[in-house]
């Protein structure tokens, strides 16, 4: 049986300074997907703090137009239902795309599921053996991108047992055509959408499941009341209203993306995935890669296997320092090659 270790995340500027020392301040901070430019929200008004927080029909009816899909349930957090899902199912077999979002095959395998890690090209002979397929689409680290086409079809083979398709929509916003939502989803299909990555409002806590509505109150019964705060909900229904600002942030991700997928190139580091918020770059000597950026206070994202680095956007006033941190690494490694 696979047995996993409790997953790691980007962020963790906290593990980088105990292990290379700095301060916050001295880092460059790349190890995330989190857009560097985040929604711009004004002070919260006094009275959102003193209200229980009930789901909110105004935030519904904003995410409902934003999603264009009608089923929906606010929760605190798209992990939270990554942490639910698998309490929903007696043990069942299990199949998650990898290498991807870790928590995923965690939880599942934490509740008891036989798991099985498959990478995109093995899903379709593994199918017909699973009862519930793990996707994250776009894909996180690598960017890779499944056809709809394709995940349509496979929840189709799932749906006719009782199976279910989940797939985690985490970085779609940038690119929404390739999205899986619809006004209403059928049974067994299962998306989840954040807002802590192309609005860069991760400490807001909000996130969403569509699904069909049986499965969206067993979510919610399991969650109980008041678990998406009021100020978590106030903020989603502006974020998610204000179109102008989608359109050029969409605008802002893409031109800083390009950018930095020039400098990786530049230095060696090829992005063979590129999403707005991802760049995946494969490097057999990752781990050196990794703990030479380090050593100049750029922290990014290290896999082991596949061996490969992922980088996020660094703030647009750290670009040039960004590069020059870049290249000094390279230097260090390719001094140390010769």
């Amino acid at each position: 049986m696979l047995v996993l270790s409790p997953p790691r995340h980007g962020g963790d500027l906290l593990r980088a300074m105990a292990e290379y020392g700095g301060e916050r301040a001295d880092w460059l901070d790349c190890s995330s997907g989190i857009a560097p430019e985040p929604y711009p929200l004004p002070p919260v008004p006094a009275s959102i703090w003193q209200r229980l927080p009930e789901q909110d029909a105004a935030l519904l009816a904003a995410a409902r137009d934003y999603y264009g899909c009608d089923t929906l349930l606010a929760v605190p957090g798209s992990q939270a239902a990554i942490a639910l899902l698998p309490q929903l199912r007696a043990p069942c077999r299990v199949g998650v795309l990898s290498p991807s979002y870790a928590e995923h095959a965690w939880q599942w395998q934490q509740h008891g599921h036989p798991l099985r890690t498959l990478a995109a090209e093995q899903i379709d002979a593994a199918l017909p053996e699973l009862d519930v397929l793990v996707v994250v689409n776009p894909n996180n680290p690598t960017g890779a991108l499944i056809d709809t086409a394709r995940l349509r079809d496979w929840h189709g083979q799932l749906a006719t047992r009782g199976g279910w398709l989940v797939v985690d929509e985490a970085f779609a916003d940038a690119a929404p055509a390739d999205s899986l939502l619809a006004a209403r989803l059928p049974e067994g299909l299962i998306v989840l959408r954040s807002l802590g990555k192309f609005f860069g409002l991760a400490g807001v806590r909000l996130g969403f499941v569509a699904a069909a509505p049986a499965l969206l109150d067993a979510l919610a019964l399991r969650l109980g009341p008041w678990s998406v705060s009021a100020p978590a909900q106030w903020a989603g229904e502006m974020a998610l209203r204000d179109r102008a600002w989608q359109t050029a942030q969409r605008y802002r991700l893409a031109q800083a993306s390009q950018k930095l997928s020039s400098l990786l190139n530049e230095v060696g580091l090829v992005v063979a995935g590129q999403q707005a918020l991802l760049h995946w770059c494969p490097h057999p000597q990752a781990a050196l890669w990794h703990a030479a950026l380090a050593q100049q206070r750029l922290w990014c994202r290290y896999f082991a296997a596949p061996a490969g680095l992922r980088f996020g956007l660094p703030q647009p006033e750290q670009f040039d320092l960004f590069a020059a941190r870049l290249k000094a690494a390279a230097h260090t490694l390719n001094k140390d090659a010769r």
